[in-house]
C-alpha cells in the first residue's frame, strides 16, 4: 500500500509526552504487522544536539549512522526495535543549511529564496523521505515545540500543505493538556479548546486528540472537548500518568487508538495486535519483588533525561532478571575519597556514566577506586571507561599523574589521549567518532560470555581513546584489553578478570537496549549484582548466627 503518514503535534506546554505517544502508536501499528518508523522534527536553529550542553536537551541519542540525534529516537527504537538512521531526525538549522546549499549552487534558477515555498518544500521533502525508500507503510512524524511556538510555524505549515497533498494517506494527532485545578478540584478543558483553536488558525483541523492529564477525565467532558473541537466522539483519547512508560501502548490501545489511526486513513482493522511479548515484559517488571540497587555516578544526575538511555536499558536488564530496578543518583562532584565508602556501601552495582569535561572526573576516580578494592561489580561507559583506565593506571600501575588530555593536556601520562585523525578538527559539530563500528572480543571475556559472540557492532560518541602505547603495561598488571576495533585495533573494552564483575566500554551499548531486547552487556551486568547481593546477604546470616 502507499505510505501512510501521520502527523503528530502538541499544545499547551511542552514535554507533555508526543514522543512517548509517536512510539506507543508505532509499537501498536508494528504489533499488527504493519512497517512503521518514526522521525522526529526539531525547531532549533542547531544543525543536531551534538554540541547542546544535556541542561539545555538532555541525552544526545547516537543513530547506528552516526548522526546526533533527539532523546526521543530512543524512544522510539526502545518502543519498536527498529534502528534510526540520519532521516529520522530533522533540525531547523539542517532544513536552512540545505536550503542556503541550494541557493548558493543557483538550484533556485535566480529566484528570490523565501519560507513559503522553499524552506516549506525542503521540509516535506525531508518528511517523505523516507516514505519514498518503499520500506514503510506509517510514517509517524513528531513536530517539536508547541502550536503557537515562531520556531514551529514552517513545520505546521509544511503539515497544512502535505495534508491537502496526501488527502487520506494522512492524519494530524494533537497532543494537549486538561489540567487540574485542586483548588477548584475541578478538570479544565479550555486549554485545549485554544490549543486547537490555534492548530486551525494555521489551516491544520487535527483528526484525533489525546488528552494528557494526571485525572480521569469523564466521557461527558470528552464529548464536550470533541464537540467543540470538531473532532469525532470516539477519537478523543487520554493519556493519564502512567507508573511506567511502557504501559502507555496497552493504554493507547484501550482506547483504541491504532484502530482510529487505521480506519482514518482508509485501512480497515482485523484482529488484535500481537503484544504478547509486550505484556510478558510488563508482567515481569509488575510481578518482581526483590530489588536490585544500583548507582549511576555522572555529574548530571539531577536531570531527569541526561541519561535516559542507561536509565532504561537498566531497566530492561532487571526486568528481564525478575528483579526490581531500584537505582540511586549519586553526583561525582559529591564523592571523595573519604565519603566514597558511605555512598556506596549498599550498592548491589555501580555504572559510571559517560560525560565530556573535567568537572565530577575525580568524584568518579574515587568511586572506582572503591569499587575495585572492594571488588563490587562495576560498569563503566565511554567516559566512565576512560576513568577506570586513569584509576588503574594511578593507583596500580603507580603513574601518579596519569589522565586523559581531555582533562590535563600537559599530563606526562597520556594513558588517554585525542584520536590522531581529531587533532586538526576545530568544529565541535558530528566530528566525534560517531556510530555503529566492529568490536572483536576475546573468546574468554566477560563480554564475550555475556554476548554470546565474539563479533558486535555498537555505537560510539567520544574524541579520546585508550592510549595503546601503554597497552602491554596494563595487561601485565592485570587489566585486559579485550576487545578492539578490528581495522584501527583501538581499545573498546576493557577488563579485571580477577573481579565479579569490572567491565568498561569506549562505546555506548545502552543506545541499543530495547524492551523486547534487553543489552546482554546490561543483563549481565545486574545477573552479577543480583549474584553480589545474595552473596552479601549470606555473609550477613553467617555472622549474625555466629
Amino acid at each position: 500500500m502507499e505510505p501512510k503518514y501521520i502527523f503528530v503535534t502538541g499544545g499547551v506546554v511542552s514535554s507533555l509526552g508526543k514522543g512517548i505517544i509517536s512510539a506507543s502508536l508505532a509499537c501498536l501499528l508494528k504489533a499488527r504487522g504493519y512497517r512503521v518508523t518514526i522521525q522526529k522534527f526539531d525547531p532549533y536553529i542547531n544543525i543536531d544536539p551534538g554540541t547542546l550542553n544535556p541542561y539545555e536537551h538532555g541525552e544526545c541519542y547516537v543513530t547506528v549512522d552516526g548522526h546526533e540525534a533527539d532523546l526521543d529516537l530512543g524512544h522510539y527504537e526502545r518502543f519498536t526495535n527498529v534502528a534510526t538512521t540520519r532521516a529520522n531526525n530533522v533540525t531547523t538549522g539542517r532544513i536552512y543549511q540545505s536550503v542556503i546549499d541550494k541557493e548558493r549552487r543557483g538550484d533556485y534558477l535566480g529566484k528570490t529564496v523565501q519560507i513559503i515555498p522553499h524552506v516549506t518544500d525542503e521540509i516535506k521533502r525531508n518528511v517523505k523521505l523516507l516514505g519514498n525508500t518503499g520500506n514503510f507503510d506509517y510514517i509517524i512524524t513528531e513536530i517539536g515545540g508547541t502550536v503557537g511556538d515562531i520556531e514551529s510555524l514552517p513545520y505546521l505549515e509544511s503539515v497544512r500543505q502535505l495534508r491537502w497533498e496526501l488527502g487520506q494517506d494522512s492524519l494530524c494527532i494533537h497532543l494537549t493538556y486538561v489540567p487540574y485545578i485542586k483548588a477548584a478540584k475541578e478538570l479544565k478543558t479550555k486549554p485545549t479548546q485554544h490549543s486547537v483553536k490555534r492548530l486551525q488558525e494555521v489551516g491544520i483541523q487535527p483528526d484525533i486528540l489525546v488528552l494528557r492529564t494526571e485525572e480521569d477525565i469523564p466521557a461527558e467532558m470528552r464529548r464536550k472537548i470533541a464537540q467543540f473541537c470538531n473532532v469525532a466522539a470516539d477519537a478523543v483519547v487520554q493519556s493519564i500518568d502512567c507508573p511506567s512508560i511502557y504501559e502507555v501502548p496497552v493504554m493507547m490501545h484501550a482506547q483504541h487508538l491504532d484502530e482510529i489511526v487505521l480506519r482514518k486513513t482508509g485501512v480497515t482493522p482485523e484482529g488484535e495486535p500481537h503484544m504478547a511479548p509486550w505484556l510478558r515484559f510488563l508482567d515481569r517488571m509488575h510481578s518482581a519483588t526483590e530489588e536490585v540497587n544500583i548507582a549511576l555516578v555522572g555529574k548530571y544526575v539531577e536531570l531527569q533525561d541526561a541519561y535516559k538511555s542507561i536509565n532504561e536499558a537498566l531497566l530492561h536488564a532487571a526486568t528481564a532478571n525478575d528483579r526490581r530496578l531500584n537505582l540511586t543518583s549519586i553526583h561525582s562532584e559529591k564523592i571523595t575519597a573519604e565519603n566514597a565508602g558511605e555512598l556506596l556501601k549498599d550498592m548491589d552495582g555501580v555504572v559510571v556514566a559517560p560525560g565530556f569535561g573535567q568537572r565530577g572526573v575525580e568524584g568518579k576516580l574515587e568511586a572506582l577506586r572503591w569499587c575495585r578494592e572492594n571488588d563490587v561489580p562495576t560498569f563503566g561507559i565511554c567516559l566512565g571507561m576512560q576513568c577506570m583506565v586513569i584509576e588503574f593506571a594511578r593507583n596500580v600501575l603507580g603513574l601518579e599523574d596519569a589522565d586523559s588530555t581531555e582533562m590535563n593536556p600537559a599530563t606526562g601520562s597520556n594513558v588517554i589521549d585525542m584520536m590522531e585523525e581529531q587533532k586538526s578538527i576545530s568544529n565541535l559539530g558530528g566530528t566525534m567518532r560517531l556510530g555503529a563500528y566492529d568490536c572483536v572480543l576475546a573468546p574468554d571475556s566477560t563480554a564475550a560470555k555475556a554476548y554470546g559472540t565474539t563479533q558486535v557492532k555498537e555505537r560510539h560518541r567520544h574524541r579520546y581513546e585508550f592510549n595503546n602505547s601503554y597497552r602491554e603495561r596494563f595487561e601485565q598488571a592485570g587489566m585486559r584489553c579485550v576487545g578492539e576495533n578490528p581495522a584501527t585495533h583501538l581499545v573498546e573494552v576493557v577488563e579485571l578478570p580477577g573481579k565479579r564483575w569490572w567491565v568498561g566500554t569506549q562505546y555506548h551499548p545502552e543506545y541499543s537496549s530495547t524492551v523486547l531486547n534487553p543489552h546482554p552487556l546490561f543483563v549481565n551486568f545486574i545477573k552479577a549484582a543480583v549474584d553480589y547481593r545474595a552473596s552479601r546477604t549470606m555473609e550477613d546470616y553467617a555472622e549474625s548466627q555466629k
